[in-house]
């Protein structure tokens, strides 16, 4: 069970990061928000390591091309999604990125070559079926069509970063997970960051690097996820962050959810559970039957 424990708690730090994204994002540009949040990881990297030697494993990698184009897809990713929920309800913003664990099947079939069962895909399409049920009685869509372009840029960024994360599975340590997306991101951002910098107060500075602790223990928990599973496992699951932005908007904004929403995270829950299931049943299955 530790892939879909680490890919559910991905989701909830996701979620998290969402919502301090959002409050952020009214009065900081997205490249002065992101590179805090590399540089915050950097940080921590490097405090951790002269605290204990070693700690992480190593920093070298056998695959840099891997590594450098998570770095530039994990830019990209968070770009769409910080420009997007700048003008768009959260809720909208996830419908978007609820169609992420389509891309992760689609692309682990043609990229990763892993065999998906129609049951997976069955159950996906239903646990999509209750994100539309909660959030769309609730959606105007009356936001830019540039903000859900945004999210939909974001989302295929971020489908394509989980694919290589599993490409990148037997990579031993979070160091090098963390300095090889963390210092080119840093390095690409840094100077439009400084050209639009608005100095924070401490508060805000405080959230900022907050913004950077959860993006990169949300990173490394997708990473570990799928050095241990599949796609076909773990993609349904991602629908989990349905019921992290539920919990999330009435704990931040005290909205509460109404019988739709609750309506739909029930059929969410329902779904990721069979889905589970299903991929169980076939891993569980003996190589020679079909």
């Amino acid at each position: 069970m530790k892939g879909p424990a680490f890919i559910v708690a991905a989701m909830a730090l996701f979620a998290l990061l969402d919502a301090n994204s959002k409050l952020l994002s009214g009065r900081y540009p997205a490249d002065q928000v992101i590179a805090v949040r590399y540089a915050a990881l950097l940080l921590g990297l490097f405090v951790a390591r002269a605290a204990m030697r070693g700690a992480g494993g190593t920093l070298s990698t056998a695959h840099p091309l891997l590594h450098l184009t998570r770095a530039v897809l994990m830019i990209g990713s968070g770009f769409g999604f910080f420009l997007a929920l700048r003008e768009i309800p959260l809720a909208e913003g996830y419908l978007v990125y609820f169609t992420a664990p389509f891309m992760t099947l689609g692309l682990a079939a043609l990229v990763l070559k892993e065999r998906t069962g129609p049951a997976v895909w069955g159950w996906s399409v239903l646990g999509f079926a209750g994100v539309l049920v909660a959030m769309w009685p609730g959606m105007a869509a009356g936001g830019p069509i540039r903000a859900y372009l945004w999210a939909f840029f974001g989302t295929v960024c971020y489908a394509t970063v989980l694919t290589i994360n599993r490409l990148l599975r037997h990579e031993t340590g979070a160091a090098v997970l963390i300095l090889w997306s963390s210092l080119p991101g840093l390095i690409l951002i840094a100077p439009f960051a400084a050209a639009s910098w608005v100095p924070p107060p401490a508060f805000d500075l405080a959230a900022l690097t907050v913004n950077g602790l959860l993006a990169g223990g949300a990173t490394l928990c997708l990473a570990i996820a799928f050095r241990h599973d599949s796609a076909a496992r773990l993609a349904p699951l991602e629908f989990s962050a349905l019921v992290f932005a539920i919990t999330f908007d009435l704990a931040i904004w005290r909205v509460w959810p109404n019988a739709w929403t609750i309506a739909g995270a029930v059929i969410v829950v329902f779904a990721l559970l069979m889905s589970q299931q299903a991929a169980s049943h076939r891993q569980a299955k003996p190589a020679g039957n079909t």
